[in-house]
């Protein structure tokens, strides 16, 4: 008896962990996909809120893609 509860716990466990992944990897997808629209979206708060404009323009001449690739491994961007 002590060994189905055990066995129910460890298989209730997997199913959430398996759920977790689910919604992470569902997370990453939406992210990419709609990543230069939340930047775009982010720099006009940014300049609505008193930033800087040509930050915002800076940001937005390039893609995320080619943003990325423009990266570092430490993080720095190559101009």
């Amino acid at each position: 008896m002590t060994g189905r509860v055990t066995q129910r716990r460890g298989q209730a466990l997997t199913e959430y962990i398996i759920i977790v992944v689910i919604v992470a990897l569902a997370a990453i997808a939406i992210v990419s996909i709609f990543s230069d629209t939340i930047r775009e979206k982010f720099a006009g708060a940014v300049e609505e809120l008193g930033g800087d404009s040509a930050a915002k323009d800076a940001a937005m001449d390039i893609s995320s893609h080619q943003y990325l690739k423009d990266l570092d491994r430490d993080g720095a961007r190559n101009r």
